[in-house]
C-alpha cells in the first residue's frame, strides 16, 4: 500500500494538503516500509493553488489534478485539508490524516505499520482489503 507525506523537506509532515508542493510517497508493505519516490508539484509552495482561491474552477482543477497524481497512494498524511480537498480524497479511496507539524515520517510509517500487523481500524482493515481485490 502506498502511503504520501505532505512535505517541505522529505523528513516531517509539515505541509497543508492543497500548498504542499511534493509528497513523499512510501510502500507498506507486510514486512516493513521503503521510500519509493518524491512526486513534485511545484518548487516550494504549490503557488498556483495558493493563488486561485479566487478563481473557484481552475482552483478546483488544480487539486483535481494533485488527487489524480497522488490517487495509487491510500492514505496521505498532512498538517492541514480543506472540506473540498478531503471529500475528493475520499472520494477516491485515499484516507487523509491530518498530524501535528513538524511529525516525523518515519514516526508515521513506525505508527502505521504497528498498528497493521496489530489492530487496523475498520477504515483502515477496508484499505487493506481493497489492495488484495
Amino acid at each position: 500500500m502506498k502511503v504520501a507525506f505532505a512535505s517541505t523537506d522529505g523528513v516531517m509532515v509539515n505541509e497543508h494538503f492543497g500548498r504542499s508542493g511534493q509528497f513523499v510517497v512510501y510502500e507498506v508493505e507486510e514486512d516493513g516500509y521503503k521510500f519509493i519516490e518524491i512526486r513534485k508539484f511545484s518548487e516550494g509552495r504549490d503557488r498556483a493553488v495558493e493563488e486561485s482561491k479566487d478563481t473557484p474552477e481552475v482552483h478546483s482543477d488544480l487539486v483535481w489534478d494533485k488527487v489524480k497524481a497522488l490517487s495509487d497512494c491510500k492514505i496521505i498524511y498532512m498538517t492541514e485539508i480543506g472540506p473540498p480537498s478531503a471529500a475528493r480524497l475520499s472520494q477516491k479511496g485515499i484516507m487523509p490524516l491530518k498530524v501535528k507539524d513538524g511529525t516525523l515520517i518515519e514516526e508515521c510509517l513506525e505508527k502505521l505499520y504497528e498498528t497493521i500487523k496489530t489492530s487496523p481500524p475498520p477504515w483502515l482493515k477496508k484499505l487493506l482489503n481493497k489492495k488484495e481485490e
